[in-house]
C-alpha cells in the first residue's frame, strides 16, 4: 500500500475527466489509478440511509461484475458508498474513492470509514481528491466533489435517492457531462426510492440486473454462470442450479425433483429469482 500522498496534474488525469466543464485544476492522490484502457468505470451512489433492499441490490449487482475489467468508484460516505466500496471489494474489483476532504489521515472523512480507506489502499485501489491534503470536509465539498466521480467514470448507477438527495446531484451531473445513468427500481411506498424514480421517468436506464450494467458499459453478454460466485451459494441454490443444468424446467417437477415441502421449495425459488439467479415464465424455471 503506498500511504504517500502525490499530486496529479492535469496532463496525468485520467482521459474522462479532461470531458468535463471546468476540470480540477490538480488531483491529489494516495495509491495507484487503473492505469487499463479496456477498464470502464462505474460510479455507484445512492442513499446515507439506505434500506435492506438497497443493500442487497448493491451487493447483488456489483457481484455480478466480478471478473470483469471494472471499477468501481463511490465517494467513501456512509450508506450506499461505503456499501459499494465493500461489494467491489468482495467481488475483487478495483475501488476508486473520491472524499469529500482531503486525503490527509487526520481529515479524511467520514472518519468511521478510514479503515475502509485503508482497505482499498491495500487492494490495490486509489483515493482521489481536488481538495489540498489537510481540507476539512464541509457543505460545499460533496457537490464539488460529485463532478470529479462523474468526471472519471463512464457510467452512473444510482441506488436508492430520497426526493432531497445530494445523490440527485450527481445523477444530474451524469446527464450534463454525457454519462450514462443507470437506476434501480425500489418501492413504489418507500421514501428511499422517489428520487431515483424521478429519473427513470425521464429515461434513464432501467437496472434489474448486472447484465443490465455489462450491456450498458459495453462488454459482450458472457456465458450465463460467468456472473455466478458459486462459493457464495446455500447448498440448496447449488442443487437448484445443478438440476437446472442449463435446461430449463417446468417448476412443479423441479420442486418434485428437490423433494422439499412445497412451501420451503417456493420460498427458495422465490429468493433465487430475486437474487437473479434464476427466471421463470410460464411456469418453466431457467438459469438467468
Amino acid at each position: 500500500m503506498s500511504d504517500e500522498i502525490t499530486r496529479c496534474p492535469k496532463s496525468a488525469f485520467p482521459p474522462l475527466l479532461h470531458e468535463i466543464p471546468k476540470p480540477p485544476e490538480q488531483l491529489w492522490i494516495r495509491g495507484s489509478l487503473p492505469q487499463s484502457t479496456e477498464a470502464r468505470w462505474l460510479a455507484v451512489v445512492g442513499s446515507r440511509k439506505y434500506t435492506p433492499y438497497g443493500k442487497q441490490v448493491c451487493e447483488h449487482l456489483i457481484e455480478g461484475l466480478r471478473g470483469f475489467p471494472i471499477v468501481i468508484v463511490s465517494g467513501l460516505a456512509l450508506g450506499i458508498d461505503a456499501c459499494a466500496h465493500k461489494a467491489a471489494l468482495h467481488a475483487d474489483l478495483t475501488c476508486v474513492a473520491v472524499p469529500g476532504s482531503g486525503l490527509d489521515w487526520d481529515v479524511l472523512y467520514p472518519r468511521t470509514n478510514v479503515n475502509l480507506a485503508r482497505t482499498i489502499l491495500d487492494r490495490g485501489g486509489a483515493l482521489v481528491s481536488e481538495f489540498e491534503p489537510k481540507l476539512r470536509a464541509a457543505p460545499w465539498t460533496f457537490p464539488q466533489r460529485n463532478r470529479v466521480m462523474v468526471g472519471l467514470s463512464h457510467a452512473v448507477l444510482v441506488i436508492e435517492a430520497e426526493e432531497r438527495s445530494g445523490t440527485l446531484i450527481t445523477a444530474r451531473l451524469a446527464s450534463d457531462y454525457n454519462r450514462e445513468l443507470l437506476v434501480v427500481p425500489g418501492s413504489i411506498f418507500s421514501a428511499a426510492s422517489k428520487g431515483a424514480h424521478q429519473f427513470l421517468k425521464l429515461g434513464a436506464t432501467l437496472v434489474t440486473s448486472p447484465q443490465d450494467i455489462l450491456d450498458t458499459l459495453g462488454f459482450e453478454h458472457e456465458a450465463k454462470n460467468h456472473s455466478i460466485d458459486w462459493s457464495s451459494l446455500t447448498p440448496d441454490e447449488r442443487m437448484v442450479l445443478d438440476i437446472l443444468g442449463g435446461q430449463p424446467t417446468e417448476r412443479d417437477v423441479l420442486i418434485k425433483t428437490l423433494q422439499k415441502q412445497a412451501a420451503e421449495a417456493n420460498a427458495l425459488l422465490s429468493m433465487m429469482e430475486i437474487k437473479g439467479l434464476i427466471a421463470e415464465e410460464l411456469g418453466v424455471v431457467r438459469m438467468k
